[in-house]
């Protein structure tokens, strides 16, 4: 895998959300958060003079020989990257616009948003931020595991240790903020490009295929066979984008009222009429 300019800017765009919502939102309202950043947070809150951004990065060093073996040159590079870069960001915005808030729930909201999408963004082009980023990174590709559960399953680890130091009610935002952080990063991870599945089955399969390649959708027909009838039937399976689905529902209500039709979540769909046109080519949106 090459390494490409746009995941560098990427990357450094992340770190920079990420930077800023830390040091907006978490810092000053007591808020922790998991892995080797909430460490880094928990001594700076502990230590306010330190530097949280060398800390995180002193931290971070033993992660990096993992990191070297198993990630490979590329990812590496990537991973070397945002974890420079979060921590450049970390003490570059350390006391620049902190927002102290007296609903706590709405700052932990909106530093499990920060977090989220900056963590998102560097997931999203390659990149990680160290620590149990690399970990998460690893089960991702080795055992399928989500990275966002990754993350909020060792966040709750850490969050648990910091109860050292924050009262049993900060320990509480940190988890919503933690939680809200994991749903944004998979929805970044899940992909820009997400539908809606419909899977019909009908005795008029062939007239429905037509009507939705006219209307410009590729569509699959799926041998298939009834347990109790024993006739064979033909399966209609198509994917649509999620504002298309009502009108591909009433096309197939129009042709058979009685159709069995079935409404899956695609998580990311690529290829012609989503990523690709019909020549092959990328879609600039």
């Amino acid at each position: 895998m090459k390494i490409r300019l746009t995941s560098i800017i990427a990357i450094i765009i992340g770190s920079a959300i990420m930077g800023f919502g830390i040091n907006a939102f978490n810092i000053p309202n007591n808020l922790a958060e998991g892995g080797i950043t909430g460490i880094s947070i928990l001594i700076k809150l502990l230590f306010p003079s330190v530097d949280q951004g060398i800390v995180f990065f002193l931290l971070n060093i033993p992660l990096f020989i993992l990191g070297w073996k198993v990630l490979g040159r590329t990812a590496f590079i990537y991973t070397i990257l945002g974890t420079v870069s979060l921590s450049v960001f970390l003490s570059l915005f350390e006391g620049v616009y902190p927002m102290p808030m007296q609903d706590r729930l709405l700052a932990s909201l909106f530093a499990g948003v920060a977090v989220g999408v900056g963590l998102g963004i560097i997931f999203r082009y390659d990149g990680t931020t160290g620590g149990v980023d690399i970990i998460a990174r690893l089960l991702q590709k080795y055992m399928g595991i989500s990275m966002g559960r990754t993350l909020f399953f060792g966040d709750i680890l850490v969050i648990g240790a910091s109860l050292v130091y924050l009262n049993v009610e900060s320990a509480m935002y940190t988890l919503v903020a933690v939680f809200i952080a994991a749903r944004v990063i998979d929805f970044f991870q899940d992909g820009a490009y997400a539908g809606k599945a419909l899977t019909i089955i009908s005795d008029h399969a062939d007239d429905i295929a037509k009507q939705i390649l006219d209307l410009g959708r590729g569509v699959t027909l799926l041998a298939g066979k009834g347990a109790f009838s024993g006739a064979e039937k033909q399966v209609v399976y198509v994917v649509v984008s999620r504002n298309e689905v009502m009108r591909y529902k009433s096309i197939v209500q129009g042709i058979d009222p009685h159709a069995f039709v079935i409404v899956n979540d695609v998580h990311e769909v690529l290829g012609e009429g989503f990523t690709l046109d019909e020549n092959k080519q990328p879609i600039r949106s």
